[in-house]
């Protein structure tokens, strides 16, 4: 079976593991501040907090932007559920901005449209999640322009983006947004075996997210109430989670940061090369416009004239590891509960209707994507 997704860890890797389990701490030790810089210095954003997963960074993004009951934030409905969820737990209620069905990412037009409707009535987000959808930045620039008409503050939700580029910026730069979330899920574009990051440009919100990813403990005096009892003493100042990452998952993360550009580089010369053999197909592909700049953290296609099950079990019986990313958030029964309905974004309901991921890792050989492609050819002919 060829997987959907695979990471890759070599000897180096394993290696960099290895020294902090016999030389170093296990924990709040110095290798988190390391691989912190380090993704400073790659994305060029100013501030980083590792956490240890990308739904806790959600969290704490919209926790260091005081998120809270009485609140909306809007974010895409496709996505994994964590770019909703991260709202709720802040006592925030969600709604969604549907996609454009050319990108997957948020519709600039819609977008523009519901915050002209929800200034009429009063009702405008205090934040918005902006999912880079499989890899390739959504709108920022105009995203950012109208969300500056309104005040609401920008999450760029970049699980899938870290490698990729938006006009020259590094995606988590943070040009045009307060905080940038990274994941790095095994089939992420690097992976600590679970983990993620806030990024930001912001000392206060860089301050703010540190303290809520860290029990809402600090040492810091400028932070503290009163005069400190001695180097031992700290302080709780906020209510704040155990979101840190261990030394042993940065120091994976670190040594995988190297090998960044060479993963992504062979992750959009595989998706070029899936242009290229699937483009006689009745597909509808990737648009390359804009996503050619992305991480290719997965490469989607939509099915036109068979039907999407009998393609994707035809393709598992030939070995070949699918997957569906994403049902649309608002059509899970959680959601439903909260008063969403079929139809509330059709954009989206009609992508999922169709969509099928296929497999894209940076280990993947010529011929496992030429075994994809006769997969498809056999399947849809």
């Amino acid at each position: 079976m060829i997987p959907y997704g695979k990471h890759f860890v070599d000897d180096d890797d394993v290696a960099a593991v290895i020294d902090v389990l016999q030389n170093q701490f296990l924990t709040q030790g110095c290798v988190v501040p390391k691989f912190e810089r380090a993704l400073t210095d790659y994305t060029n954003a100013k501030y980083a907090t590792a956490v240890n997963s990308g739904t806790s960074g959600l969290h704490v993004a919209c926790l260091a932007l005081g998120v809270g009951k009485g609140d909306v934030v809007w974010t895409s409905p496709i996505s994994f559920v964590a770019s909703a969820n991260c709202a709720l737990y802040c006592g925030a209620s969600i709604d969604f901005v549907d996609i454009d069905s050319a990108t997957r990412n948020i519709s600039v037009e819609a977008l523009e449209n519901k915050l002209a409707e929800a200034a009429n009535v009063n009702r405008l987000p205090k934040a918005i999640v902006v999912v880079h959808f499989s890899g390739a930045s959504g709108p920022m620039q105009e995203i950012a322009k109208l969300c500056r008409q309104y005040k609401v503050q920008i999450i760029e939700d970049a699980a899938h983006g870290l490698g990729g580029s938006y006009q020259n910026y590094k995606i988590g730069s943070c040009q045009y947004s307060d905080l940038a979330v990274l994941s790095f899920h095994p089939v992420k574009s690097i992976t600590t075996a679970e983990g993620g990051a806030v990024l930001t440009n912001n000392e206060e919100l860089h301050e703010r997210a540190k303290l809520f990813a860290k029990h809402g403990v600090t040492r810091d005096p400028k932070q503290m109430q009163g005069p400190s009892d001695g180097p031992w003493y700290y302080q709780q100042v906020e209510l704040g989670y155990n979101y840190r990452l261990s030394d042993l998952h940065a120091a994976l993360g670190l040594s995988q940061l190297k090998k960044l550009d060479g993963f992504i580089t062979k992750r959009q010369n595989l998706a070029h090369r899936y242009q290229d053999l699937l483009k006689h197909l009745p597909l509808k592909l990737p648009d390359m416009d804009n996503a050619d700049n992305g991480a290719w953290h997965v490469y989607m296609i939509e099915v036109k004239q068979h039907d999407r099950s009998a393609v994707y079990n035809g393709l598992i019986a030939r070995g070949i590891g699918v997957n569906v990313h994403y049902i649309p958030i608002h059509l899970q029964p959680y959601y439903q509960k909260l008063g969403f309905s079929e139809g509330d974004f059709p954009n989206a309901e009609v992508y999922y209707q169709n969509a099928l991921t296929l497999p894209l890792f940076p280990s993947m050989t010529a011929d496992d994507q030429d075994r994809v492609v006769q997969a498809l050819n056999e399947v849809l002919a």
